[in-house]
């Protein structure tokens, strides 16, 4: 069986204009339940810092099904805030044979 793993995706919502009419955003905390959260291996943690420059510290399998927008957000993992990078990328459910379809990659957010 596989571990999962409840996150918390952090997201901002347009909540308004402020006086001069530029958008107003909050912080929405959705929480994710049934992803996996996998280490890379040293050989991807090196190719992403050198193509990217980033520190990959986890790929998060998501589960089929899923709607949230993960590109660009904040993600809770086990208390410590990460980022996510890059696009997510996404398999065609039906020639998925588990339950996650996509993949997102985070680093370390202090």
């Amino acid at each position: 069986m596989i571990a999962t793993e409840t996150v918390k995706l952090i997201t901002h919502k347009e909540i308004g204009t402020d006086e001069f009419n530029a958008p107003v955003y909050e912080d929405v905390e959705t929480p994710v339940s049934g992803v996996v959260v996998g280490s890379p291996t040293f050989d991807q943690q090196v190719s992403e810092l050198n193509l990217t420059g980033k520190h990959l510290a986890f790929i998060l399998g998501i589960p089929k099904g899923d709607t949230n927008s993960w590109e660009d957000s904040t993600v809770i993992i086990r208390g410590k805030k990460f980022k996510t990078y890059g696009p997510t990328l996404e398999q065609t459910p039906a020639n998925v044979p588990l339950k996650w379809n996509k993949q997102v990659k985070v680093e370390l957010y202090e």
